[in-house]
């Protein structure tokens, strides 16, 4: 099997269109970055609002959100399994940041800039979606955790 590297190489020396080839892997991503904001935002819906909605005094807004949004109820009895999604894309969207840290960017300038801007705009993503994901873990396993 080819690496992301050696096709794009390849895209080049057979005179395709070597910036496609190359910005793909980067495209992807940022989708996948954001996938993982998408999921640990659902850590934060799950275990986090709720806590601070109550720490703050807005038990009663909260009863009106749950009313509207019962699923709020779902996410937070399945707490587990939101973080396992959410840990899971956390981790594919990582390895594939990972693995495309090397990826050559285009020769041409204005494509160069566009490249090292997707992995700016992936990276960023991924910290926020990261920093989301163990705000939450905190919220959910670690304040309940401790004695009063």
């Amino acid at each position: 099997m080819r690496s992301e590297r050696q096709s794009a190489t390849a895209a080049v020396e057979h005179g395709r269109d070597g910036a496609h080839a190359l910005a793909a892997p980067l495209r992807r991503n940022t989708w996948l970055a954001f996938a993982a904001l998408l999921g640990s935002s659902g850590t934060l819906v799950c275990c986090v609002l709720p806590a601070v909605m109550v720490t703050l005094g807005a038990g009663a807004t909260l009863a009106g959100l749950v009313t509207a949004v019962p699923q709020l109820v779902w996410l937070s009895e399945r707490k587990l399994l939101v973080f396992g999604v959410a840990g899971a894309m956390l981790l594919i969207a990582g390895a594939a940041l990972w693995r495309a840290r090397t990826l050559p960017c285009p020769a041409d300038p204005a494509l160069a800039r566009a490249c090292n801007r997707l992995r700016r705009v992936s990276t960023a993503l991924y910290a926020v979606a990261a920093l989301g994901f163990v705000v939450a873990a905190v919220f959910a396993f670690l304040l309940p955790a401790i004695p009063e």
